[in-house]
């Protein structure tokens, strides 16, 4: 009979062989994607990114919810510190000059300080201390120098100085006066 080939060096080829081919399609250059292999890649990128918006949508829900219940909390524990209704007179009075603050914080400086130096001296104080200091340099600029100085001086805590008469011309001497 024909004397066999062993089995083993036969293996040890064939190994060889695969180790080389694995080298040579290691190196050699991709095969070009195909255009389901493309499309394949592009649906799944599409899920992530929709899955990665619906995570980031669901996390600005549960901010929102959090924060919505903070200011609910907070809002809870105002109520239950605040005084009871007609507990304090000052809160009911103070409603009107801070309505008047913001009116006049939105006029046109010039148009608001005709207004404000017909307001009584009492009044002008109570609503400029409401105002944002930008918006009372705006108006005191725009005000008769005289109001604005009394004005400045009441916020101050000091009493007005009462406005200089204007001085009265002496009349020139007549004939009659020359004569005595």
């Amino acid at each position: 009979m024909g004397r066999r080939l062993p089995l083993l060096p036969m293996l040890a080829g064939v190994a060889g062989i695969a180790v080389v081919a694995n080298g040579v399609a290691v190196s050699a250059p991709a095969a070009p994607e195909t255009r389901m292999g493309v499309s394949i890649k592009e649906s799944v990128k599409d899920r992530d990114r929709a899955a990665a918006e619906r995570n980031r949508a669901l996390d600005l829900r549960e901010q929102a919810a959090r924060a919505a219940e903070e200011r609910l909390k907070a809002d809870m524990q105002a109520r239950q510190a605040a005084p009871k209704p007609g507990a304090s007179k000052e809160a009911d009075e103070d409603g009107p000059y801070d309505s008047l603050a913001r009116i006049y914080q939105t006029m046109k400086p010039a148009k608001a300080a005709r207004v404000f130096e017909q307001l009584e001296l009492d009044v002008q104080v109570q609503v400029a201390k409401r105002m944002r200091d930008r918006a009372t340099a705006s108006i005191l600029g725009a005000m008769n120098p005289d109001a604005a100085a009394r004005l400045s001086m009441a916020m101050a805590g000091k009493s007005p100085r009462p406005s200089r008469p204007a001085a009265k011309p002496t009349p020139p001497p007549t004939a009659t006066a020359a004569r005595k």
